[in-house]
């Protein structure tokens, strides 16, 4: 019999990287479910579609960062809110969760990579929201609740910062993009991948179930600035758009961003020896098919 496994905000980049999977993975039925189908601040509708699941996937945030700030409430009813209903839901069943977060709960002087137990210093309303999640999740799902925590999200579906780059270097001759903000892009067919695999693992023994408790990175390998990002688009699409760098201060937007949050991935590659493909090599992929 198949492992039903609910996605949540299967509507965004990773959820739908997941739905793609589905004939990569046979052996899992997906449940997929958008705040249509499923408003996971409602606590009883929550249960009952985790009732009919082996497993949850939360890929559902509200992730409009500059919009957070006017809007607290409603990034809270969902990144921190609907965060705790699936867990407390899930751990009434006694099946896993795993909740995507994010690499902005670290703003901080650091300039090594962050592992898991690092210092988290969130600014602004949805980094503080997304922490909040994480610890919801933790405290309500200790045994079986899985965070892991990835960067610079990009996927063929929906809007990122690929698809920006890409129209605006057909319309304009020259881009300035911030180069004094370090992390990594992370290619969500990557990240849904590893989740199924993870997820797989622990259906076939590989790994014990408790293994997922806790905090991970995912990211691709490799690091860069935006800047760095968005010269490699123009260079691997052959447009003709110049970049130029500029400072995060000649750019300012509502909320801050982490100036460097490279994620340090060497506790998930080693519990389920996952390989990760460098950043670049996906971004040829994706433009060049």
């Amino acid at each position: 019999m198949k492992k039903k496994i609910l996605i949540t905000g299967a509507n965004g980049q990773t959820g739908q990287c997941l739905a793609a999977l589905a004939a990569v993975f046979p052996q899992f039925e997906f449940l997929l479910t958008d705040r249509t189908v499923l408003d996971i601040s409602d606590s009883e509708a929550v249960h009952k579609m985790v009732g009919i699941s082996d497993w949850c996937i939360n890929c559902a945030a509200y992730t409009a960062v500059d919009k957070a700030e006017s809007e607290p409430e409603v990034a809270r009813r969902i990144n921190v809110t609907g965060a705790r209903h699936l867990a407390k839901a899930c751990a009434k069943k006694n099946i896993p969760l795993i909740h995507l977060s994010t690499d902005y709960v670290y703003h901080n002087a650091q300039n090594t990579p962050f592992r898991e137990d690092d210092p988290v210093n969130p600014q602004g309303v949805y980094a503080a929201t997304k922490l909040a999640g994480d610890i919801a999740v933790l405290e309500a799902h200790p045994a079986l609740g899985m965070v892991i925590r990835t960067s610079w999200v990009y996927a063929p579906f929906g809007h990122n910062f690929l698809k920006t780059m890409l129209r605006l270097g057909k319309e304009r001759p020259a881009l300035n993009v911030v180069f004094d903000q370090i992390g990594t892009p992370t290619y969500a067919p990557d990240l849904a991948a590893a989740m199924l695999q993870i997820i797989q693992q622990v259906e076939t023994g590989v790994v014990a179930p408790e293994t997922i408790a806790g905090i991970w990175h995912y990211s691709n390998e490799g690091v860069a600035s935006w800047y760095d990002f968005a010269v490699a688009i123009m260079d691997i699409a052959q447009l003709p758009c110049k970049v130029f760098p500029i400072e995060t201060k000649d750019y300012p937007t509502p909320a801050q961003r982490p100036p460097f949050s490279l994620l340090n991935k060497s506790k998930i590659k080693r519990a389920f020896g996952l390989e990760i493909p460098h950043w670049r090599e996906r971004l040829v992929q994706e433009i060049t098919g």
